[in-house]
């Protein structure tokens, strides 16, 4: 069965379902506030023509996901798969940001979960690559149990992992 990258996700709190063209709007009024992007490395993310490249990227890429509030259906960002690997049974979870009003680790907690157990349906590793200046997006990735790889990747971004068989243990374990 091949990775489906754009499901619909359901959890008690977010709700992930395929990004769409007609989100623009909804969506860069998450983005515009200039904070979300304060710790990334696209500082100006906030700005209209930044933000657009990014949306239009983000389509580009078939793997995006456009993240509510389960109770009220309020848009509160987005998140992707992206680079899907049978080979290595790998993929990325990455580009996700969330409305400060969301801050705080039980949203993007559970966007993550929603997105890992998806993800170890079909693979047998997720990656994880973080901005060595972006403490709050570490910290989030380590909560959910990203371990750091010992070399940062070609960009100079942190990699961070998280096998199933890790996952399932954590699990476990609760």
């Amino acid at each position: 069965m091949p990775f489906d990258l754009q499901p619909t996700l359901r959890g008690d709190l977010v709700e992930l379902r395929p990004l769409r063209l007609t989100d623009f709007d909804v969506l860069r009024d998450v983005a515009a506030d200039p904070l979300i992007w304060e710790q990334h490395p696209a500082t100006d993310r906030h700005e209209l023509p930044v933000f657009r490249a990014f949306f239009e990227e983000s389509l580009e890429s078939n793997g995006a996901l456009l993240a509510s509030e389960t109770a009220t259906q309020r848009v509160i960002g987005s998140s992707r798969f992206f680079g899907y690997s049978e080979a290595a049974s790998e993929v990325e979870i990455g580009w996700t940001f969330l409305a400060r009003s969301h801050w705080g680790g039980r949203y993007n907690g559970e966007l993550k979960r929603l997105m890992l157990q998806h993800a170890f349906r079909f693979v047998e590793s997720v990656v994880l690559f973080v901005s060595a200046s972006n403490v709050r997006s570490r910290r989030a990735v380590e909560r959910i149990g990203g371990v750091r790889e010992p070399a940062p990747d070609a960009a100079d971004r942190l990699v961070y992992r998280i096998t199933a068989a890790a996952w399932r243990e954590a699990i476990e374990a609760r």
